[in-house]
């Protein structure tokens, strides 16, 4: 497991690097998703299967649906097609799918030695996570949500520049 722990958290920190130093948002994303990924590996790893699950299902999974929101609401028309065919090229994914796959080789042969979460002091259980977000932190989760819908409506804003102020 402790391999396992080592090679997530290699690539977590390889596709990491990779997302900032990208200049297509595209490009960006898919190693995003990847190191979203392996911090779910991590947290495997360390004990935290619930928190792993969220953070394919809440991060990994919100941020494409997120893009393609963005993508919708930039509404870039015909300029925007031949961009869209530079990111279908294979050459693209070659990266995060070797990235994806080492993960997933390693996850596989993890699960299929049934070990146990030896890195793991205890189990957290989805409970507690539930206390401790809706409890102590609530003003910090409310604080995010707030702070994630400030940044759509500014890139609305920014998107679709300024058109007087309506009536």
């Amino acid at each position: 497991m402790n391999t396992t722990f080592y090679i997530a958290a290699f690539i977590a920190l390889v596709a990491t690097l990779l997302t900032i130093t990208r200049t297509n948002g595209v490009h960006a994303l898919l190693y995003l998703i990847v190191s979203l990924l392996a911090v779910a590996v991590v947290f495997y790893t360390l004990g935290a299967g619930f928190a792993a699950a969220l953070e394919v299902i809440v991060y990994a999974g919100a941020i494409m649906v997120l893009f393609v929101f963005v993508v919708m609401m930039l509404n870039l028309g015909e300029k925007a097609e031949g961009r869209e065919a530079q990111w279908i090229v294979p050459q693209i994914w070659i990266g995060p799918s070797i990235l994806s796959a080492i993960l997933a080789l390693q996850l596989l042969l993890t699960l299929a030695h049934h070990t146990a979460w030896p890195l793991a002091q205890n189990v957290v259980p989805p409970q507690q996570v539930g206390i401790v977000l809706f409890g102590p932190y609530l003003l910090c989760v409310e604080l995010a949500s707030m702070l994630l819908l400030a940044a759509l409506v500014g890139a609305y804003r920014i998107a679709h520049g300024e058109r007087g102020i309506a009536s």
